[in-house]
């Protein structure tokens, strides 16, 4: 993690496309909208209590992302005492987006791409928020 400060964990959302969203929403958030601010984890490395997962989320601010109302990753997070300073649901996205076709749980078609470069974007927004209220405090 490296002086990163915000770590940003999807649900896993296999077999789903609102998984998929999550993921790649999370990809373009940490890899290349904020790459020198967040970070991510692997959720079963959580799930399993994997010891340098459970350190890294009780260390860093999160943000989780969840493809259905189960919000599993947020309440991952939560059981691992970690600190959620926001929770997205790809769902609540899709408002928006009526009538859209993401593609599949394997693929996104132009209109999944849009919709995780939205959340990104929301997510990026955040980081920055996290970021300048840590900056505020010292």
């Amino acid at each position: 993690m490296n002086g990163k400060t915000v770590l940003v964990i999807p649900c896993s959302g296999m077999g789903k496309v609102h998984g998929l969203i999550g993921r790649e929403a999370t990809y373009m958030a940490v890899e290349d909208l904020a790459p020198d601010r967040a970070d991510t984890i692997c959720l079963a490395m959580l799930v399993k209590g994997e010891p340098a997962a459970l350190t890294t989320v009780r260390k860093h601010t999160c943000i989780t992302l969840d493809g259905c109302p189960k919000a599993c990753a947020r309440k991952n997070v939560e059981m691992a005492g970690g600190e959620v300073a926001k929770a997205i649901r790809i769902v609540d996205a899709f408002r928006n987006h009526r009538g859209a076709q993401p593609g599949t749980a394997t693929t996104l078609a132009e209109d999944g791409w849009v919709i995780a470069r939205e959340i990104a974007e929301n997510v990026v927004e955040e980081i920055n928020r996290i970021c300048k209220g840590m900056e505020d405090m010292q």
